[in-house]
């Protein structure tokens, strides 16, 4: 049977163009889509626009447009996002598509035919920003004005009549459910205070509004459309055509492998989210993932903040897979992260030009000068040479149970690692001085021909357009990318031609004034 992945975006409102925040999601999971692939997985890699719900429908209005019209063009630049930030998503969904409306409305018949369901009246605090409905002990007042405690997001009072969700129903099973999957809400942190939340007592969730229209109808009772997270949450269902769970994708991908978001939605994704779940009879995702805030100085990056950091800008001025490579170095994953156009520079120059592009050019323009541009045909290894060759193989399986446990900083600092021990190890053999000993001037080429290429394919989900270009030394393609094969020593082909490699990364001049 085929080893599956399906791992998750959160999907993005298109109240306004993307940020740093958004571009930082997408590289994660892209790094974790392309890892698994060349593990061998098939992967299933979704994400897409959230497009109903109160906030979207002012944000068109205040544009003075369609509020579809306005969705379709926001949507569009997340989907130009994606393509930019190259991402290998295999799927974009909308939930103002077809396929989107028939899985939620479906999955509400499920919960009313379970009695999950109840017509009642609300009344209580929302904020529009957050789409979240929020208690008296969750709400401040600052100089006269009420906002949510943990977003400080503005609420306004609402009593109208609304559908209800029995989430009460559910507070024991999804206690019991958290402790009998340790693993299901990373980091331990967030687990925590998931725990702590529910233990504090839920109350029965309002799923509709009747106050304005943009949204999935109730089916049975068009005056109310479906809240906008039980909307949104479908996605991951929708996308993999449920209801039809005879689907071949359905069958396939799920449960998901992982639904990484960030930790400000982690509430909707590890409560109300296997809630509806338990209350479908569908089975859970494996594991929910929140991670930290991209903080531009001490604060969250946002719109009303005014400190948004334009990855688009970004990317134009230093390239793609520098600020890839910087966002999943930089940031502690799970840990909230301060990014600077300084340390971006830093990182470039230190890691990315010296010690991966000087490496890459330093070997090949050796090997074609002293080697007549080949691989080396008879080599011999020696100790030290299996010492640094063989880490890669010793190492396998512990990379893989650290990116299973999301430890991508054990993976970053694995490749900075051997990347210094790979420019140590060509100064130290000195080949320059072994002339007089071809074998082990050719067998000293060899390996570190061969470091480069196994660094090159770990990099390659961090960084691949510019390990792709590294790989062209030895005519690799994508489809060849194997992870397991770093294990092997001699993967290269004796004799084979190397190419020539223009620089991966230039060196950023900085003012010293």
């Amino acid at each position: 049977m085929d080893k599956t992945f399906y791992i998750t975006t959160p999907i993005y409102y298109p109240s306004a163009r993307p940020h740093m925040g958004h571009a930082y999601s997408s590289i994660i999971a892209d790094f974790f889509a392309r890892f698994k692939n060349i593990d061998g997985h098939k992967v299933h890699f979704l994400t897409g626009t959230d497009e109903h719900g109160l906030k979207v429908q002012r944000a068109a209005e205040k544009n003075g447009q369609d509020t579809q019209k306005f969705c379709d063009q926001i949507s569009k630049t997340f989907q130009d996002l994606s393509k930019t930030l190259n991402l290998s998503n295999t799927d974009f969904i909308r939930t103002t598509e077809e396929r989107h409306k028939k899985s939620v409305q479906h999955l509400w018949n499920e919960l009313e035919k379970n009695d999950d369901i109840y017509l009642s009246n609300y009344s209580g605090w929302y904020s529009v920003s957050d789409e979240a409905f929020y208690n008296e002990d969750e709400i401040d007042e600052i100089d006269g004005k009420k906002v949510a405690k943990s977003s400080r997001s503005s609420v306004e009072w609402i009593e109208e009549e609304s559908y209800f969700f029995r989430l009460s129903k559910w507070e024991k099973p999804l206690l019991e459910y958290y402790k009998s999957n340790p693993d299901f809400i990373a980091p331990e942190s967030r687990k925590n205070e998931v725990i702590s939340f529910v233990k504090s007592g839920l109350k029965d969730l309002s799923i509709s509004r009747k106050t304005f229209s943009w949204g999935i109808p109730v089916p049975n009772n068009e005056k109310h459309v479906i809240y906008v997270w039980l909307d949104a949450l479908t996605n991951y269902l929708s996308a993999l055509e449920y209801p039809d769970k005879d689907h071949e994708l359905f069958k396939k991908f799920w449960p998901a492998s992982i639904h990484l978001i960030g930790k400000d939605i982690l509430r909707f994704h590890a409560v109300y989210w296997p809630a509806f779940l338990l209350a479908a009879k569908i089975d859970l995702p494996k594991k929910i993932y929140g991670h930290g805030w991209i903080l531009s100085g001490e604060e969250k990056m946002s719109k009303s903040k005014g400190n948004i950091l334009d990855p688009l800008k970004i990317v134009e001025k230093y390239g793609l897979d520098p600020l890839r490579y910087y966002l999943i170095k930089e940031v502690s994953f799970g840990n909230d992260g301060n990014i600077s156009q300084e340390r971006l520079e830093d990182c470039i120059n230190s890691d990315l030009a010296n010690n991966y592009g000087n490496l890459c050019q330093r070997v090949v323009a050796f090997a074609i000068k002293n080697c007549k541009g080949k691989v080396p045909n008879e080599i011999k290894f020696q100790d030290e040479d299996f010492i640094i060759l063989n880490k890669f193989k010793d190492n396998l399986e512990n990379i893989r149970s650290k990116i299973d446990q999301q430890n991508i900083n054990f993976y970053i600092d694995y490749i900075v690692n051997s990347l210094f021990e790979a420019n140590k190890y060509f100064n130290d053999q000195e080949p320059w001085k072994k002339k007089d000993n071809l074998i082990r001037l050719n067998t000293i080429v060899y390996t570190t021909l061969e470091i480069v290429r196994k660094i090159s394919f770990l990099l390659y989900p961090i960084i691949p357009e510019s390990s792709l270009k590294a790989l062209k030394i030895f005519n690799i393609s994508e489809n060849e990318i194997n992870l397991s094969s770093i294990e092997n020593n001699e993967y290269l082909l004796k004799d084979n031609n190397i190419n020539k490699i223009d620089i991966l990364f230039n060196k950023i001049e900085k003012n010293n004034d």
